[in-house]
Formats: C-alpha cells, structure tokens, sequence
C-alpha cells in the first residue's frame, strides 16, 4: 500500500507537495516502521521520472477514543493546519491498490472542484452485504445520490470538507471508534458538499464469510446510519427522488476472489432467532413486518421479499428514534435478521453476472425508496 501511494504521487502529481500520514493506534505489528523505511529507490519500473523530492511522511499516534475515527480525525487535522487543497484516505489492508487510485482519489477534488470522492469498486457477490442490503439502499432512499459505496473505507475529500468535519461534535461519540466512513459520506451530502464516485476497479482486502460473525460491525455501522437520521431528519425528509452522482474512471472488468458462503447456517439462524427473540421482535417491528417473518421462517422455500425487508429496516430506525428500548438492545436482535435476507440475496443471486447482480440490488433500492413515504409517516 505505501509503495503504491509513493508510485501514485510521484507519477500523477510530480509537481505537487505530498505528504503521506500514517496515523497510527500504537499497533505493534512494525507498520510505524514500514511507513517511515520503505522508500522506492528506483521508479524506472513504474515508467517514472526519477524524483528528487521524495514524498513527505508524518508518522504519528492518535489521541482520544482508540478506533478508526480518531485516526482519520488526527488526518483532517493535518489536512487543516497544513492547509492541504486535496486529501485521500485509504485502508491499510488493501492487496488491489495501484497508483491509479491516488489519482483518481484526488484530481477530482484539483482539477473540478468536488468536495468529497466516493470509491466505485467491483466485488463480489457475495462481499459487502452490509453495503448492498442495508446501507446503500437506505443512503440512496433518504439523501438522494446513488453511492455505491457510502462505507467503502477510500475516500478523496478537499481540505475545505476535512476542516468541516473538525467543527462537529462527534469526536468523543461512536463515530470516534466507528461509523466514521458512513459519517463522512452522509455528512458531505447533507450539507451540501459537491460529491462523486470514483472507478477503482477490484477491491480485495480480507472479505469474511457473511455467515461469520459479523454481528459486531453489523451493530455498529446500522448505529451509525441511524444516529445520521436523527441529525438530518428535515434533509431526507424533504428527498423526494435519487439521482445518479458523476462517476469518474475508466470501468472494466475484474476477476474477483471467491467468497464461500454457507446458506443452511444463515437461515437456521434466522429462523432460530425468530423462535427465540420473538416477543422482542413484536416490541421492535410493526404487527405486519412480525407476520411476514414469520411466514417466511416456517416456508419450506426460504424467501425474504424486497418489501418486507425494507419495512423491517425502517421499523428498526423508527424503534430506535422512539427509544422503544436501548438502541443497543434493538440491534443486538437484528442480526439473525439480517443473515436471512443475505441467504435471500445469495440465492437470487446464485446465478447472475456482476451486471445482473447490480439489477437486483437495483430492484431492493426500489423498495426502499417506494417505503420511503411510510418512514415519514411513522417519525412524526
């Protein structure tokens, strides 16, 4: 990852001032050492100039709630005494990054003058279920921009936006410790920050089984998307249609790893968690979502319909926005949930190309989008 960002800079900025910050929770697995070490003695390979101005480096540990967001809060806070015009993060365990994507990351915000750069990357079917179920399509319904991937981790973002996320209040709340991406992007859409995608081709990083445990993130990230609805409640009340956002880079196609999936555990658990977190689940979601889960666990063709779904997501933010219980609690119930409709999706999808699999994702938008009006109703 570093000798892809030293590559990226010295090929498509070589007249520019770059500094690569590394900011750093204390790990003590040598990656201080490999940020501060590593440097490209010869770009020949790369069909590079030879630079005589090597790329600046600020290692640092962060301070405040240990977690990715104070991380990337010690970053925007470079950016801004720095007084940097553009800024790009990317995660640590990236195995696709190419100097490609320091370029695409950034020149948008030099040279058109966007705010905020989403990544737009291929992965498989079976990678991102969080992204493709619950956190697109519900970003997509109330703020109205089609990013793809609002939780991507890789972001290009102007040093005008990295000095607005400094002035709010979030930085001794969960956003600290995660949330941070989906915070950012719903942030700068909110307000009204000049946003894209970006082309990026695969990513490939350590992907888990969706059947693993996943319960962890899942709370947290679906925590994160539902505090921004209490923030910016007038703003998707007030989005009454999407629209696609400029995407950038040159799109092919990819050869994905893998992703093994085990479809009989997925929905054993979903229909153990509907025996055993009934009563819960009553207090959680509407008497009709209740019956539509219920139907669903005790059919012999496992099915969780697009409609249904989305209402059980928007029972969960409007349970959650009443205090019906601690948000903790309410969360913690929906992960068997979640893996039933994943197993759905799997099935579906079995079969389908990466372009037939952007249809049907296109199909549950649908859903939530149409729900939409329900949601308000109910918030009132």
């Amino acid at each position: 990852m570093v000798r892809a960002v030293q590559a990226g800079f010295a090929k498509y900025f070589p007249d520019r001032k770059a500094i690569l910050v590394n900011s750093d929770g204390g790990s003590k697995d040598g990656t201080m050492d490999v940020v501060e070490k590593l440097v490209i003695e010869d770009f020949q390979p790369f069909l590079i100039s030879q630079r005589e101005n090597l790329l600046s480096k600020i290692v640092t540990p962060y301070h405040g709630i240990p977690g990715k967001g104070s991380a990337f809060r010690t970053i925007f806070q470079v950016a801004k005494e720095l007084k940097v015009k553009a800024c790009a993060v990317v995660d640590s365990d990236l195995r696709s990054i190419t100097p490609e994507w320091i370029d695409l990351l950034i020149r948008p915000v030099l040279d058109r003058d966007f705010d905020f750069v989403s990544p737009y990357y291929l992965r498989h079917k079976y990678d991102g279920t969080i992204t493709n179920s619950i956190v697109y399509p519900v970003t997509r319904a109330l703020y109205g921009k089609h990013i793809r991937q609002p939780i991507g981790g890789d972001f290009g973002f102007s040093g005008r936006l990295a000095e607005f996320y400094l002035t709010k209040d979030v930085w001794e709340s969960d956003v600290a410790r995660f949330g941070i991406d989906i915070w950012m992007t719903t942030t700068a859409v909110a307000n009204d920050f000049k946003v894209c995608q970006s082309f990026l081709g695969a990513k490939i990083h350590a992907a888990k089984d969706p059947s693993s445990d996943l319960s962890a993130m899942l709370t947290q990230v679906v925590s994160a998307l539902f505090m921004l609805m209490e923030e910016y409640p007038d703003k998707w009340k007030a989005v009454r249609a999407t629209d696609p956002v400029p995407l950038f880079g040159f799109q092919f196609s990819v050869g994905l790893e893998p992703i093994k999936v085990n479809l009989e555990r997925m929905i054993s658990m979903f229909r153990l968690g509907i025996t055993e977190l009934g009563a819960i689940l009553q207090e959680i979601v509407s008497p009709e979502t209740f019956a539509g889960l219920e139907e669903a666990a005790k059919g012999s063709a496992f099915s969780l319909s697009d409609e249904l779904w989305s209402r059980l997501i928007f029972d969960y933010a409007l349970a959650c926005h009443r205090k019906t219980m601690s948000a903790a609690h309410i969360l913690k119930t929906l992960t068997p949930l979640y893996l039933g409709k994943v197993a759905s999706l799997v099935q579906d999808m079995a079969e389908s190309s990466a372009d037939e699999v952007e249809a049907r994702l296109e199909d549950l938008c649908g859903a939530y989008e149409k729900l939409k009006p329900y949601l308000i109703e109910k918030w009132q």
